[in-house]
């Protein structure tokens, strides 16, 4: 419970979905990517010669969808990387839903890394991380 009480954003009513959205058996998932596509979050890519798809996968747990979605745009408003990145994302052109599923992907992969190594989220760490990393969001950080 301390790893999800620990993140941005994530209230009294986001926690307890999270912890049972994710489970105790930290084996369940490889990788983050395999959480990223049974949540929805990640799009289906298919391509062949000069045609290429992307759509939103069909088959998917849609509570954890819905979780992860509900909780990218809750962070937005506790996170400074995380509502720099929003911005950076509608500033490409994305339309509202799309730059949330955009910051869950992130936020995904964040939060299997905490939950598989029995970590808190510190939100200093991940700033810092951006900044030695040159990452774009730092200048999105730094325009708001």
């Amino acid at each position: 419970e301390k790893i999800f009480r620990s993140l941005p954003g994530a209230g009294d009513a986001l926690v307890p979905r999270m912890i049972a959205g994710m489970g105790s058996d930290r084996d369940r998932y490889a990788n983050a990517a395999e959480v990223q596509s049974h949540t929805c979050i990640a799009p289906v890519t298919r391509s062949s010669g000069k045609f290429r798809s992307v759509k939103k996968r069909a088959a998917c747990n849609k509570f954890l969808r819905q979780m992860f979605h509900e909780f990218a745009a809750h962070s937005r408003q506790w996170s400074d990387w995380a509502g720099a990145y929003y911005r950076m994302q509608k500033s490409k052109g994305m339309k509202h839903h799309a730059a949330v599923r955009a910051l869950a992907y992130k936020w995904i992969r964040i939060i299997f890394y905490l939950w598989k190594n029995h970590k808190t989220y510190d939100e200093q760490h991940y700033l810092n991380q951006l900044k030695s990393k040159n990452s774009p969001i730092i200048q999105f950080l730094e325009t708001s």
